[in-house]
Protein backbone atom coordinates (compact mmCIF):
# COMPACT_ATOMS: atom_id res chain seq x y z
CA UNK A 1 0.00 0.00 0.00
CA UNK A 2 1.30 3.34 -0.68
CA UNK A 3 1.34 5.58 1.77
CA UNK A 4 1.79 9.42 1.76
CA UNK A 5 4.64 11.18 4.38
CA UNK A 6 5.90 14.53 5.16
CA UNK A 7 8.81 15.33 4.56
CA UNK A 8 10.79 17.34 7.73
CA UNK A 9 10.84 21.29 6.57
CA UNK A 10 8.77 20.50 3.77
CA UNK A 11 4.90 21.42 2.69
CA UNK A 12 5.05 18.61 -0.21
CA UNK A 13 3.62 15.80 0.13
CA UNK A 14 5.86 12.41 -0.96
CA UNK A 15 4.12 9.06 -2.21
CA UNK A 16 5.64 5.91 -0.07
CA UNK A 17 9.11 4.98 -2.17
CA UNK A 18 7.02 1.83 -4.04
CA UNK A 19 5.17 3.77 -5.98
CA UNK A 20 8.03 6.50 -7.09
CA UNK A 21 10.40 5.66 -9.30
CA UNK A 22 12.36 8.99 -7.84
CA UNK A 23 12.38 11.53 -5.59
CA UNK A 24 14.07 14.26 -3.91
CA UNK A 25 13.58 15.37 -0.67
CA UNK A 26 14.67 18.55 0.98
CA UNK A 27 17.68 19.09 -2.13
CA UNK A 28 19.85 21.93 -1.04
CA UNK A 29 22.90 22.29 -3.69
CA UNK A 30 25.02 25.21 -3.48
CA UNK A 31 27.88 26.38 -5.37
CA UNK A 32 30.75 28.38 -3.74
CA UNK A 33 31.52 29.27 -0.83
CA UNK A 34 31.25 32.35 1.33
CA UNK A 35 29.62 35.35 0.03
CA UNK A 36 29.97 33.85 -3.07
CA UNK A 37 27.55 30.49 -2.93
CA UNK A 38 25.09 30.16 -4.94
CA UNK A 39 22.37 27.63 -4.14
CA UNK A 40 20.81 26.14 -6.98
CA UNK A 41 18.44 24.26 -5.56
CA UNK A 42 16.87 25.35 -1.73
CA UNK A 43 15.15 22.06 -0.27
CA UNK A 44 13.24 20.81 -3.43
CA UNK A 45 11.02 17.92 -2.46
CA UNK A 46 9.70 16.33 -5.34
CA UNK A 47 8.65 12.74 -5.94
CA UNK A 48 8.26 10.69 -9.49
CA UNK A 49 5.32 8.14 -9.63
CA UNK A 50 6.26 5.38 -11.37
CA UNK A 51 4.95 4.62 -15.18
CA UNK A 52 4.70 8.74 -15.31
CA UNK A 53 5.63 11.19 -18.06
CA UNK A 54 6.60 14.58 -15.41
CA UNK A 55 7.85 17.79 -16.64
CA UNK A 56 9.78 20.18 -14.89
CA UNK A 57 10.02 23.58 -15.54
CA UNK A 58 11.06 27.47 -14.84
CA UNK A 59 12.58 30.60 -16.17
CA UNK A 60 16.45 30.61 -16.82
CA UNK A 61 18.28 29.99 -13.31
CA UNK A 62 15.32 28.39 -11.82
CA UNK A 63 17.68 25.83 -10.99
CA UNK A 64 16.50 22.97 -13.54
CA UNK A 65 19.53 21.56 -14.99
CA UNK A 66 20.74 21.63 -11.52
CA UNK A 67 17.73 19.34 -10.85
CA UNK A 68 17.96 17.06 -13.73
CA UNK A 69 21.99 16.22 -13.02
CA UNK A 70 21.06 16.08 -8.97
CA UNK A 71 18.33 13.45 -10.37
CA UNK A 72 21.05 11.68 -12.62
CA UNK A 73 24.01 11.35 -9.69
CA UNK A 74 26.01 13.75 -12.00
CA UNK A 75 26.11 16.13 -8.99
CA UNK A 76 25.41 15.60 -5.11
CA UNK A 77 23.50 17.56 -3.02
CA UNK A 78 24.79 19.93 -1.00
CA UNK A 79 22.18 18.88 1.83
CA UNK A 80 18.70 16.18 1.19
CA UNK A 81 19.01 13.18 -0.74
CA UNK A 82 18.13 11.37 -3.78
CA UNK A 83 16.10 8.19 -4.28
CA UNK A 84 16.23 5.78 -7.10
CA UNK A 85 13.94 3.40 -6.28
CA UNK A 86 15.16 2.71 -2.90
CA UNK A 87 18.38 3.15 -3.48
CA UNK A 88 19.71 6.56 -1.77
CA UNK A 89 22.43 7.97 -4.07
CA UNK A 90 24.23 9.85 -1.72
CA UNK A 91 25.50 5.90 -0.17
CA UNK A 92 27.14 4.85 -3.50
CA UNK A 93 30.37 6.01 -4.28
CA UNK A 94 31.67 7.13 -7.61
CA UNK A 95 32.37 3.65 -9.61
CA UNK A 96 28.69 2.60 -7.93
CA UNK A 97 27.18 5.66 -9.06
CA UNK A 98 29.01 5.27 -13.37
CA UNK A 99 27.29 1.50 -13.01
CA UNK A 100 24.04 2.90 -11.82
CA UNK A 101 23.33 5.62 -14.42
CA UNK A 102 24.72 2.99 -16.92
CA UNK A 103 22.12 0.36 -15.62
CA UNK A 104 19.32 2.31 -14.45
CA UNK A 105 18.40 5.17 -15.99
CA UNK A 106 18.24 6.38 -19.77
CA UNK A 107 19.30 9.57 -21.30
CA UNK A 108 17.96 11.45 -23.69
CA UNK A 109 19.70 15.01 -24.77
CA UNK A 110 18.69 18.01 -26.75
CA UNK A 111 21.77 17.51 -28.94
CA UNK A 112 21.16 13.62 -29.27
CA UNK A 113 24.90 12.73 -28.91
CA UNK A 114 25.24 10.21 -31.16
CA UNK A 115 28.68 8.92 -32.63
CA UNK A 116 28.53 9.87 -36.32
CA UNK A 117 31.29 7.18 -36.99
CA UNK A 118 28.41 4.04 -35.42
CA UNK A 119 25.79 2.86 -37.85
CA UNK A 120 21.93 3.42 -36.11
CA UNK A 121 21.90 -0.03 -34.70
CA UNK A 122 25.48 0.38 -33.31
CA UNK A 123 24.62 3.56 -31.24
CA UNK A 124 21.61 2.28 -29.80
CA UNK A 125 23.53 -1.21 -28.34
CA UNK A 126 26.89 0.88 -27.33
CA UNK A 127 25.73 1.70 -23.61
CA UNK A 128 25.04 -2.55 -23.23
CA UNK A 129 28.64 -3.53 -25.26
CA UNK A 130 30.18 -0.69 -22.97
CA UNK A 131 28.64 -2.73 -20.31
CA UNK A 132 29.60 -5.98 -21.49
CA UNK A 133 26.23 -7.10 -22.23
CA UNK A 134 24.96 -8.82 -24.68
CA UNK A 135 21.72 -6.40 -26.13
CA UNK A 136 18.43 -8.21 -25.61
CA UNK A 137 17.54 -9.29 -29.71
CA UNK A 138 14.04 -9.21 -28.99
CA UNK A 139 14.18 -6.02 -27.09
CA UNK A 140 15.74 -3.81 -29.54
CA UNK A 141 13.56 -5.09 -32.21
CA UNK A 142 10.57 -4.00 -29.96
CA UNK A 143 11.48 -0.23 -29.67
CA UNK A 144 13.38 -0.04 -32.41
CA UNK A 145 9.69 -0.92 -34.37
CA UNK A 146 8.17 1.46 -31.52
CA UNK A 147 9.83 4.47 -32.23
CA UNK A 148 10.00 4.05 -36.38
CA UNK A 149 13.13 3.19 -37.16
CA UNK A 150 13.53 0.19 -38.23
CA UNK A 151 14.29 0.55 -41.92
CA UNK A 152 17.29 3.11 -40.72
CA UNK A 153 19.47 0.65 -38.46
CA UNK A 154 22.11 0.74 -40.98
CA UNK A 155 22.47 4.62 -41.28
CA UNK A 156 24.55 6.83 -40.16
CA UNK A 157 23.67 9.38 -38.34
CA UNK A 158 24.36 12.37 -41.03
CA UNK A 159 21.69 10.54 -43.42
CA UNK A 160 19.28 11.18 -41.02
CA UNK A 161 16.72 14.43 -40.09
CA UNK A 162 16.75 15.43 -36.95
CA UNK A 163 13.74 14.28 -36.02
CA UNK A 164 15.17 10.67 -36.39
CA UNK A 165 18.36 11.17 -35.21
CA UNK A 166 16.34 11.70 -31.76
CA UNK A 167 14.17 8.83 -32.15
CA UNK A 168 17.62 6.73 -32.11
CA UNK A 169 18.21 8.66 -28.91
CA UNK A 170 15.43 7.31 -27.44
CA UNK A 171 15.97 4.56 -28.54
CA UNK A 172 19.47 3.83 -27.19
CA UNK A 173 17.91 4.99 -23.97
CA UNK A 174 15.51 2.51 -23.94
CA UNK A 175 17.30 -0.53 -24.83
CA UNK A 176 18.55 -1.22 -21.32
CA UNK A 177 15.23 -1.14 -19.45
CA UNK A 178 15.81 1.50 -17.29
CA UNK A 179 13.66 2.60 -14.36
CA UNK A 180 13.26 6.20 -15.35
CA UNK A 181 14.37 8.24 -18.60
CA UNK A 182 15.78 11.44 -18.19
CA UNK A 183 15.35 14.09 -21.09
CA UNK A 184 16.77 17.18 -21.49
CA UNK A 185 14.98 19.63 -23.53
CA UNK A 186 14.83 16.77 -25.81
CA UNK A 187 13.02 19.05 -28.67
CA UNK A 188 15.08 21.83 -28.60
CA UNK A 189 16.60 21.45 -31.86
CA UNK A 190 13.58 20.51 -33.81
CA UNK A 191 10.96 21.96 -35.77
CA UNK A 192 7.90 22.28 -34.24
CA UNK A 193 6.11 19.67 -36.16
CA UNK A 194 8.89 17.54 -35.69
CA UNK A 195 9.08 18.08 -31.97
CA UNK A 196 5.37 16.82 -31.52
CA UNK A 197 6.19 13.79 -32.81
CA UNK A 198 8.99 13.24 -30.62
CA UNK A 199 6.79 14.23 -27.19
CA UNK A 200 4.30 12.00 -28.73
CA UNK A 201 6.25 9.26 -28.83
CA UNK A 202 7.45 9.99 -25.54
CA UNK A 203 4.22 9.80 -24.23
CA UNK A 204 3.43 6.62 -25.75
CA UNK A 205 6.28 4.95 -24.40
CA UNK A 206 4.49 6.22 -20.83
CA UNK A 207 1.21 5.14 -21.92
CA UNK A 208 1.66 1.72 -23.56
CA UNK A 209 5.36 0.74 -21.91
CA UNK A 210 4.65 1.76 -18.35
CA UNK A 211 8.23 4.20 -18.97
CA UNK A 212 8.97 6.64 -16.57
CA UNK A 213 10.21 9.86 -18.10
CA UNK A 214 11.39 13.08 -16.35
CA UNK A 215 11.78 15.74 -18.88
CA UNK A 216 13.69 19.27 -18.36
CA UNK A 217 12.05 21.99 -20.93
CA UNK A 218 11.01 25.56 -21.40
CA UNK A 219 8.67 24.68 -23.76
CA UNK A 220 4.52 24.77 -22.44
CA UNK A 221 3.50 22.91 -25.51
CA UNK A 222 6.11 20.27 -24.49
CA UNK A 223 5.17 20.44 -20.91
CA UNK A 224 1.70 20.14 -21.85
CA UNK A 225 2.41 16.19 -22.89
CA UNK A 226 3.29 15.33 -19.66
CA UNK A 227 0.38 13.89 -17.25
CA UNK A 228 2.36 16.54 -14.45
CA UNK A 229 4.29 19.97 -14.33
CA UNK A 230 6.41 20.82 -11.35
CA UNK A 231 7.80 24.25 -11.30
CA UNK A 232 10.35 25.96 -10.11
CA UNK A 233 11.63 29.17 -9.19
CA UNK A 234 14.69 30.77 -7.77
CA UNK A 235 15.66 27.00 -6.81
CA UNK A 236 12.57 26.43 -5.04
CA UNK A 237 9.53 23.96 -5.96
CA UNK A 238 7.09 26.58 -7.09
CA UNK A 239 4.10 24.10 -7.17
CA UNK A 240 3.01 21.52 -9.95
CA UNK A 241 0.23 21.18 -12.26
CA UNK A 242 -1.50 17.91 -12.87
CA UNK A 243 -2.92 17.38 -16.33
CA UNK A 244 -1.52 20.47 -18.16
CA UNK A 245 -2.65 22.48 -21.12
CA UNK A 246 -0.06 24.54 -23.20
CA UNK A 247 -2.73 27.73 -21.64
CA UNK A 248 -2.40 26.90 -18.36
CA UNK A 249 1.21 25.71 -18.09
CA UNK A 250 1.77 29.45 -19.74
CA UNK A 251 -0.01 30.97 -17.04
CA UNK A 252 1.46 29.41 -14.07
CA UNK A 253 4.59 29.96 -15.49
CA UNK A 254 3.91 33.79 -15.69
CA UNK A 255 3.12 33.94 -12.08
CA UNK A 256 6.10 31.95 -10.55
CA UNK A 257 7.03 34.95 -8.99
CA UNK A 258 4.23 34.87 -6.38
CA UNK A 259 4.91 31.84 -4.93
Amino acid sequence: MCVARLVPGQSDWVEGTEMQALALEGVRKVYGKGDGAVAALDGVTVGVRRGSFTAVMGPSGSGKSTFLHCAAGLDRPTAGRVLLGDTDLASLGETALTRLRRDRIGFVFQAYNLLPSLTVGQNITLPSRLAGVRPDAGWVREVVGRVGIADRLGHRPAQLSGGQQQRVAIARALVGKPEVVLADEPTGALDSRTGKQVLSLLRELVDTLGQTVLMVTHDPVAASYAHRVVFLADGKHAGSLEQPTPAAVAERMTHLGEW
